[in-house]
């Protein structure tokens, strides 16, 4: 709702990029609250924009785009509804990048050129029971045999678990080094022997987006299955994480920007005691502070973009960006539904589902307390980025 400079060729494409989820993704947003799973037709029409593969290389069939590109179709696309962005995300956010970056050529062959086609999709194995935020303390072992490895472990709350084709494990290979070397990252099919999707639960949100137990018993998988090299799976999560922190912020921040449009729309309809919400001052204040946070969000998520394409250090930033943004977004939902009254609360209504969207992601990709511990620690330490 209020802009900020960014270059000519993403303001374009955010006016593109806008008109089509205006277009062609206001009745599937209907649609999500209505069944269980993604309605038919919404993945091919975002395969046909070229936001699946959006940051996958040319090569591979992507549109070989950038951060910044990527986080404002993110951004756009929540505006529509926040699980687009969520399935664009399986075929060009954490799995897909750790693959591009660190994969053979053998390994991006495989399983990229599927992405942009809306053939495949992926999960991103690390959480467990006892190591959610706390990613160090995995307990998922991987032991070497002859030709390859053996897997044990359980992963939970994955995303996308009961539909990915594609999982990257994160398994620990030296037990003694841990998370400084002794964590391994492994790409395992669906249908590999030993791994299982158990249970599936549906969050508060949109029923579509579901997380689920995956586990490995004695799941073998050959040499070949290793992501990049043995021992720097820590370091590859952690990598792929500061940029899912900012795929997050940019999920939120879109989301909160359509809730504060749809906060004026309705504070200038709705009439009470003979006068329209807009002349209360209570209400005045309630879009002033969301206008505030909103805006603030965007140059705090902006810049760390720009340091990040720049390459400098920006894993205390994408902390920031996330803390601030899911919890900004958490505010300017909550006021967007007292502003529509009892209309809010009706299921259904585009407040009252970001209501419950918004919530996930102040635990997801890091929670709230994790982010304060990353943010402080880096400051402490001397971090700048």
């Amino acid at each position: 709702m209020l802009e900020m400079e960014i270059r000519p060729e993403l303001a374009e494409m955010r006016r593109e990029v806008r008109r089509f989820v205006e277009a062609e993704l206001r009745p599937f947003a209907e649609a999500m609250d209505r069944g269980s799973d993604y309605p038919p037709g919404l993945t091919e029409a975002l395969a046909r924009q070229g936001f699946l593969g959006i940051r996958l290389a040319e090569e591979h069939g992507g549109a070989g785009m950038g951060l910044a590109q990527y986080c404002l179709v993110q951004e756009e696309l929540a505006r529509g509804h926040p699980i687009f962005p969520v399935l664009v995300a399986s075929s060009s956010g954490l799995t897909p990048m750790a693959i591009q970056r660190h994969g053979t050529p053998a390994q991006k062959a495989r399983y990229l050129p599927k992405l942009p086609r809306g053939e495949s999709r992926t999960a991103f194995a690390l959480s467990e029971p006892e190591a959610g935020s706390d990613a160090g303390a995995i307990r998922t072992r991987a032991r070497r045999q002859d030709g390859g490895w053996v897997i044990n472990g359980m992963k939970q709350f994955i995303s996308n678990a009961d539909v990915a084709d594609l999982f990257l494990v994160m398994a620990v290979t030296d037990p003694e080094k841990g998370g400084g070397g002794g964590v391994t990252g492994f790409l395992v099919e669906r249908g590999t022997q030993g791994l299982v999707v158990g249970r599936v639960d549906r969050t508060m949100g949109t029923d579509a987006w579901t997380v689920a137990e995956v586990m490995l018993h004695d799941c073998v998988v050959p040499e070949d299955a290793v992501l990049g090299e043995v021992g720097q799976g820590f370091r590859l999560a952690l990598e792929a994480l500061d940029e899912g922190r900012l795929s997050v912020a940019s999920i939120c921040l879109g989301t909160a920007d359509r809730m504060l449009e749809l906060s004026v729309a309705q504070a200038k309809a709705r009439r009470t005691f003979g006068a329209p919400l807009a002349d209360r001052q209570a209400i005045q204040w309630m879009i002033a502070d969301s206008a505030v946070e909103v805006a603030t969000a965007r140059s705090l998520l902006y810049e760390t973009i720009r340091a990040r394409e720049a390459g400098r250090p920006t894993g205390v930033m994408a902390s920031m960006c996330k803390l601030h943004c899911s919890e900004m977004a958490g505010r300017v939902v909550d006021r967007a539904v007292q502003i529509h009254g009892a209309m809010g609360l009706m299921r259904g209504q585009p407040v009252e589902r970001a209501f419950r969207d918004m919530r996930l992601f102040r635990i997801g990709e890091g929670s709230s307390e994790v982010q304060r511990m990353v943010i402080a620690r880096g400051l402490l330490r001397g971090m700048a980025g």
